[in-house]
């Protein structure tokens, strides 16, 4: 098996979670029974020995965790529901990897440095339930398709599998928090890759844009800020409802729920909304504000130690199309002047571009995945796939119309810095990819030596139906 392939496939069942980019998977794809806890085994001391339960169904034990037929069977569900050839991974498999995230979790639970408290898991749950009811069209469909008679009982079962998964992410990661590799592991690690089992790394491009967003006109920000003050002194002169303003008028998710919210300091939300947030009383409401996405007014239902359960209206001001003109304009006169070489793009994105995050260097776009400059032409944009792959390096696109999360419709341009046509893996020209690669290596030994300690310190029981498998670590004891 090719060198490469095998550090991919062991990532694949051994360190899922590990990487700061990692990738969001829906988190049912863990599940556990009802009964995911056995309450009969001390969580004081990790060797136990065995006590008398039903085992009916029972595919294995690890620690205070049971693992269910049923949950196998779920979890081969939700691999085909992920669009994945559910028939290439057997049971074994499947198996193998619940115990490992059994085992993870059990010693998570067990080490005072890890937290995960039920707030977070709660906040996490109302996220993940909106973006499914919005995808799968209403409650009554969600509930259908997770068999569960009301919400409270779905939400108990989301809870479980997430504070789960939370605690397993949370023990892989800090395994490998402090492992690192050095120029000379980097080395060494591409050295012993066969000249032919070497990586081959698709076109790959490192580009620039160049933003200009349309202003929103003093008229219609304060067309907004009189809207939300009406609002305000109707909920605090009349007693109108909060909830029912923010369901009618909110523009965001949590319409839906009345505008509700539950928020702690650390929250990644905008530093304004956060300031106004923890400045207000109960019960109080805010005046309007301004914050990076629009002009809220916000309630402070309660405040519960370190959280605030709060509600909040957003209304984003609308452009004209007089100042989306003008936006066109202005970017066409910029192209132009780059055209022309009266500017260099690199010059004219420090000086114009809209765009905070990337005005600072020039316009250049960082890979979220690697953290270089360099992207893959697999890994660019659809929307402009075809713009990218058209380019020489050095030319400027024509303008395109994108638009920000918040639905605000801005333009852009870009340009093509460099082009790397497919090639075979160059240790000096590819040298971010390799680390990356003999990071992972590194981190996988990490994983396994840690599961093989702890394997041989936790109470594990695996079903007879399971005992011919052939696993990856011990969990047989032998």
């Amino acid at each position: 098996m090719n060198y490469i392939i095998k550090i991919c496939c062991v990532a694949l069942f051994s360190i899922t979670a590990v990487h700061a980019q990692k990738t969001e998977v829906d988190s049912s794809l863990v599940i556990t029974g009802d009964k995911g806890v056995i309450s009969e085994v001390s969580k004081t001391d990790t060797v136990q020995a065995f006590k008398r339960f039903k085992a009916d169904g029972v595919a294995a034990v690890i620690g205070d965790y049971l693992i269910l037929e049923t949950d196998i069977v779920k979890m081969r569900e939700d691999v085909k529901n992920q669009g994945m050839d559910s028939d290439e991974i057997s049971d074994c498999q499947l198996a193998g990897r619940l115990m490992e995230n059994k085992l993870y979790a059990h010693h998570a639970v067990q080490d005072s440095t890890i937290n995960v408290s039920e707030d977070e898991i709660n906040n996490m749950i109302g996220q993940q339930m909106d973006r499914m009811v919005q995808q799968i069209g209403s409650m009554e469909k969600l509930l259908e398709f997770y068999r569960k008679e009301n919400e409270r009982d779905l939400r108990a079962e989301l809870f479980v599998i997430n504070k789960e998964r939370a605690l397993s992410d949370r023990m892989q990661s800090k395994i490998v928090s402090e492992i690192e590799v050095t120029p000379e592991e980097v080395r060494q690690f591409f050295d012993r890759i066969p000249e032919d089992e070497r990586p081959q790394f698709g076109d790959e491009v490192k580009i620039s844009q160049l933003v200009i967003e349309p202003d929103v006109p003093e008229e219609e920000e304060q067309k907004v800020v009189d809207q939300l003050t009406e609002m305000r002194n109707d909920i605090v002169e009349n007693g109108a409802s909060f909830a029912t303003k923010a369901v009618l008028y909110s523009q965001d998710a949590t319409s839906t729920k009345g505008g509700q919210m539950t928020i702690t300091r650390k929250d990644p939300l905008d530093k304004d909304f956060k300031q106004v947030a923890f400045s207000l009383q109960e019960g109080e409401v805010s005046k309007p504000f301004k914050s990076s996405f629009g002009y809220h007014i916000i309630q402070l239902d309660k405040v519960r130690g370190e959280k605030l359960d709060i509600r909040h209206i957003i209304i984003m001001p609308k452009v004209t199309e007089e100042t989306i003109k003008i936006a066109r304009e202005k970017l066409d006169t910029i192209r132009r002047s780059i055209v022309n070489d009266k500017i260099s793009f690199d010059e004219a994105a420090r000086r114009y571009s809209d765009e905070e995050e990337t005005r600072g260097d020039g316009g250049k776009l960082i890979n979220p995945k690697t953290g270089d400059t360099r992207f893959e032409l697999t890994d660019i944009d659809p929307l402009i796939y075809d713009k990218v792959n058209n380019l020489n390096e050095g030319q400027v696109s024509m303008i395109l119309i994108d638009q920000t999360r918040t639905g605000s419709k801005f333009f852009k341009i870009i340009t093509v810095n460099n082009k790397y046509k497919e090639h075979i893996a160059d240790y000096s020209q590819d040298y971010t990819k390799i680390k990356e690669l003999a990071l992972r290596e590194k981190q996988i030994k990490a994983i396994e030596k840690w599961q093989k300690e702890k394997i041989g310190d936790t109470y594990v029981k695996v079903g007879d139906e399971y005992k011919e498998c052939a696993f990856s670590g011990n969990w047989l004891k032998q």
